[in-house]
């Protein structure tokens, strides 16, 4: 598990959580099981209550380092605890397959006798180098945001709700992407999800960088995990900008503050999906639950409105955001 600085005194009492329970596993006599269970609970205790304060007080910057840690969970990771029966579509029709997106009908929620079809597509970063290359980083190509139209359309077309996952840096910006037509990939897929007829519902669960992001983000309903950034721009490409040097990211982030809770303050988003104590890295089963359960409250409250309404009530949010009342 990497550790992040400012992550150090939690880290420390989780290392001697972790040696006490090894201790009780290896078996003693009763008197000194039952010290050494009342020591483990009160030193889980404490790290709950240590990693609320520190948690509730991170700087922008650290919310960025956050939900770039190495040991989040990805999107492939929520797929496999919230979905049953995935059936993976490829291509775009046009050029070739984009392994940073990834896509396809799948049944929702898992293990429910209420599960019904839904068309789930999200950005996947990689783990390990091998995958991370393959999956450029997390960073689409225009080909991966065609293919994502053509499964929203898909979807559409079959009266089939469209969740989608966030966690891009941002769309690739290399001199072949713009040459297939980076930017007007990305605004196809606005404009798809802007028409769809059925419910959409956007989960940020990383990174949330730029028109790379926000291709997969017009949505009736978003939602974001308590630790992520979702802003016009990264922290390092704003500092790159405004002073010629990315290595000045803290300072952008501390003027920019990309975290959920200014996305939330300016309507951004629509809901802060809280993460188990110490971040969804150190629980991702607990992060899957939770996030699991505000989808599902999103699409029920969705439940009634007709093909007409759905898009109006996407028209009306985004047509809200940056609107100044007299």
């Amino acid at each position: 598990m990497t550790t992040l600085p400012f992550e150090q005194p939690i880290a420390e009492l989780t290392a001697r959580v972790r040696d006490l329970r090894a201790l009780v596993a290896e078996g003693h006599d009763v008197s000194t099981g039952a010290r050494y269970a009342a020591e483990l609970r009160r030193l889980e205790e404490k790290i709950g209550r240590l990693a609320r304060e520190l948690y509730s007080e991170l700087s922008p910057w650290q919310r960025v380092q956050l939900c770039r840690h190495p040991n989040r969970p990805y999107f492939l990771d929520y797929l496999d605890r919230m979905f049953d029966d995935f059936v993976e579509l490829h291509g775009d029709r046009c050029f070739g397959d984009d392994a940073s997106i990834v896509g396809g009908f799948a049944r929702y929620p898992k293990n429910s006798p209420r599960s019904r079809t839904v068309m789930v597509i999200g950005q996947q970063k990689g783990r390990g180098t091998k995958e991370a290359v393959r999956r450029n980083f997390g960073m689409p190509n225009p080909e991966g945001y065609r293919k994502a139209r053509r499964l929203m359309e898909l979807a559409d077309r079959f009266h089939k709700p469209v969740l989608t996952f966030i966690d891009t840096k941002g769309a690739f910006p290399g001199i072949g992407a713009e040459e297939r037509g980076q930017s007007e990939a990305i605004g196809q897929c606005l404009l798809t999800l802007s028409r769809l007829r059925v419910p959409v519902i956007a989960c940020v669960v990383g990174e949330g960088g730029s028109g790379g992001a926000l291709a997969l983000g017009v949505a009736n309903r978003v939602l974001a995990l308590e630790h992520v950034w979702y802003s016009v721009i990264s922290p390092e490409a704003c500092a790159s900008i405004l002073w010629k040097d990315g290595t000045q990211g803290e300072r952008a982030a501390a003027m920019l503050k990309p975290t959920a809770q200014m996305a939330l303050e300016l309507g951004v988003v629509d809901q802060i999906v809280d993460e188990p104590p110490g971040g969804a890295h150190h629980d991702w089963d607990g992060a899957v639950r939770r996030l699991d359960a505000a989808i599902r409250e999103a699409l029920a409250g969705m439940q009634g409105l007709t093909e007409d309404e759905l898009v109006e009530d996407r028209y009306r949010r985004f047509r809200s955001l940056g609107a100044i009342h007299a």
